[in-house]
């Protein structure tokens, strides 16, 4: 079979919730960031309250703990990890991990409401921007840019 006549790929492969996109040549996917806390049943709490879906919560060999989240609409998940040497990193370190939004002031709002401690919004240049930290000192800005919406 030719590149031309190959198979086309199964768009429909799913997951227990929704289809998994092809991975195409050419493609890089950012699927998941690491981040790094002390406490993962406070950071999960955290992370669920802001509305993140808890996809993955797993114990795959002794003193392993693996936690994914997806926040709502995005491709991209955050993991928790603990006992993978390979992603050690100090805890509270990850800096400014952005969730861009159509309306800043209503996803502030929001946040504000399920216990998160966010900044007001600054205006970069046409750019909104509302920053918060996790219970570890991890940091995320919240992100809209007008002309997305």
């Amino acid at each position: 079979m030719t590149d031309s006549q190959s198979a086309a790929p199964d768009d429909t492969a799913a997951t227990d919730d929704a289809p998994m996109p092809p991975v195409r040549p050419g493609m890089f996917l950012l699927e998941l960031v690491p981040v790094p806390v002390g406490d993962i049943d406070r950071a999960k709490a955290f992370y669920t309250g802001l509305g993140f879906n808890a996809d993955v919560d797993v114990r795959p060999a002794d003193g392993v703990r693996v936690v994914q989240l997806t926040p709502p609409g995005s491709s991209c998940s955050i993991s928790l990890t603990q006992g993978l040497p390979g992603l050690d990193m100090p805890v509270g370190s990850l800096r400014g991990l952005h969730l861009v939004v159509s309306d800043i002031e209503q996803a502030r709002a929001e946040f504000i409401e399920r216990g998160a401690d966010v900044a007001p919004v600054e205006d970069a240049g046409g750019v909104l921007y509302a920053r918060f930290s996790d219970p570890d000192g991890n940091t995320w800005t919240l992100q809209h840019m007008p002309w997305r919406t």
